[in-house]
């Protein structure tokens, strides 16, 4: 297989990653980020002493970083140091009930014993089903570049797919297990990991218990950006230039083919491969706005929605909250109807589930002393054309503080002495994101099959995407993985035309 020359247009996770495994496989790589700082949705933010991860702040599955540094020769501890959370959350009912999620088995069975008798008997089983969906993921979804069922069938028994439970969701098949209103609220909320609802995501994805619970979650010391320093770091020992405040204005096609990417400033770089870590659907939209089977391809990915959206509050807390964990939920009275009013009616909730993440009391650097650093997200529908979230900004951030100060944060508003906000306008406008989506697009059983974008241009010869949209969808794990399978299609689709 010859050298090419190829153009990875934004580095964010997933666009970081193929360039390290093409790099590897000895092409001549290129990465083209408009921002000031590669990364992503995975960014950095600090301000009177303290330093906040803006994207991310949850890593599963670390297995997919060991398995991106090892395919460059590289051991991924000498790069990034990762820690184990423990107590993984802890979250709170309006009720008052308060509950910690342990990665520790006896523990979390005492802890569902507490709360029900009969769904403590039912936690192994459903682990156990959770587990066999994600060995049954591993010989298709995190091993290959899929593009929808057919490839699911290339790699699948019919016996295989039948046990993915293909007609029910995660909610039912969560019902299933458990009686206890809140032990069935806390397990659904797992596969907003994906971006989607409970009440519509596949039941395939109740995988994602077993990706928590089995396999634990995990904060990088230093913060969560040092994900990409690290990537970045490796990047350049390869010797791959990554270009920041590096626009790209259109992809370049030449009888077909995807031929080079022309700047914002109107340089042309020529190229014969680009990988884009743009969403598909946006970039479809514009920066290949001219071209004319891009405008079909358009029509046919309509039934990706984009997923959920974000209202981000960056607090500087003046004191130390000791009823709260690293990671901490605040959820909502009544989830079908929050998730009915965000994915359905397309509105915000009324009374929304809430994160807090506060990496200070796992990494005591990230705050100045006896203080803390708060992350809050609240999940919003993504924009909908020729909308803004501007006029909900001040009115939203009332309705987030009003919830954390009546479940177990009193005090919060006259402890903040630093905040910052970003809103799915921010999203939409730093990072490309379609309606300010933060996973990329929802999964949704009926409107997709639960199936992300195919990663293979169906418009561009030589034009293939990472990240959130594409297969195998958002968050930490995923668009890092995207990159290595998109790069393993790469090495195929290279292999079979040198046959031809």
């Amino acid at each position: 297989m010859s050298s090419k020359k190829i153009l990875i247009v934004g580095g964010g996770l997933g666009g970081l990653s193929a360039a390290i495994r093409l790099r590897a496989d000895g092409h001549e790589v290129t990465v083209l980020e408009k921002n000031e700082r590669a990364g992503g949705k995975l960014n950095i933010r600090s301000a009177k002493g303290y330093i906040f991860d803006t994207g991310p702040s949850i890593l599963t599955m670390p297995w997919v970083l060991e398995q991106l540094f090892a395919s460059a020769g590289r051991n991924l501890s000498d790069y990034m140091t990762l820690t184990r959370v423990e107590p993984q959350w802890r979250t709170f009912f309006e009720d008052g009930v308060q509950m910690d999620l342990d990665g520790d088995l006896p523990r979390l069975l005492a802890k569902f014993g507490a709360v029900s008798a009969h769904d403590q008997e039912r936690l192994l089983p459903y682990l156990q089903h959770a587990r066999k969906l994600y060995d049954l993921s591993m010989k298709s979804f995190y091993s290959n570049s899929l593009s929808g069922p057919a490839d699911m069938r290339r790699h699948h028994s019919l016996k295989d797919l039948l046990a993915m439970d293909p007609l029910k969701t995660v909610a039912q098949k969560t019902a299933s297990y458990f009686e206890d209103s809140h032990l069935r609220q806390l397990l659904n909320f797992l596969v907003m990991y994906a971006g989607s609802s409970p009440y519509a995501a596949p039941a395939i994805l109740t995988q994602l218990v077993y990706v928590q619970l089995g396999l634990g979650i995990y904060y990088v010391d230093g913060g969560m950006y040092n994900i990409a320093r690290g990537m970045l770091r490796l990047l350049e020992e390869l010797e791959v230039e990554v270009r920041t405040n590096a626009e790209a204005a259109s992809i370049v096609v030449d009888k077909g083919q995807a031929a080079g990417v022309r700047l914002s400033c109107g340089e042309l770089i020529p190229a014969e491969i680009v990988v884009c870590n743009k969403e598909v659907i946006p970039a479809y939209s514009s920066l290949l706005g001219d071209y004319a089977p891009a405008a079909a391809a358009l029509k046919k990915l309509a039934k990706y929605a984009p997923g959920v959206s974000g209202h981000a509050l960056l607090l500087g807390v003046k004191q130390s909250f000791p009823n709260m964990k690293h990671h901490n939920f605040f959820m909502s009275q009544d989830p079908e109807r929050e998730f009915h009013r965000i994915f359905v009616e397309r509105l915000p909730a009324e009374d929304p589930t809430v994160y807090v993440g506060i990496s200070s009391k796992t990494d005591p650097g990230q705050a100045p002393e006896g203080k803390e650093n708060w992350f809050v997200l609240t999940h919003v529908p993504p924009l909908q054309d020729g909308e803004s979230w501007i006029y909900r900004r001040d009115y939203y951030r009332e309705v987030v503080l009003d919830k954390l100060e009546r479940m177990g944060a009193g005090g919060l508003r006259r402890a903040i002495e630093f905040e910052y906000d970003f809103v799915p306008d921010d999203l939409q406008a730093l990072y490309g994101a379609n309606g300010g989506s933060i996973y990329g697009v929802v999964s949704d059983r009926k409107l997709n099959g639960g199936f992300k974008i195919a990663s293979r241009s169906a418009a561009v010869d030589g034009l293939y995407f990472v990240g959130g949209t594409v297969h195998p969808g958002g968050g930490i794990p995923m668009v890092t993985l995207s990159g290595q399978l998109t790069a393993d299609l790469i090495r195929s689709d290279l292999a079979s035309q040198a046959v031809m």
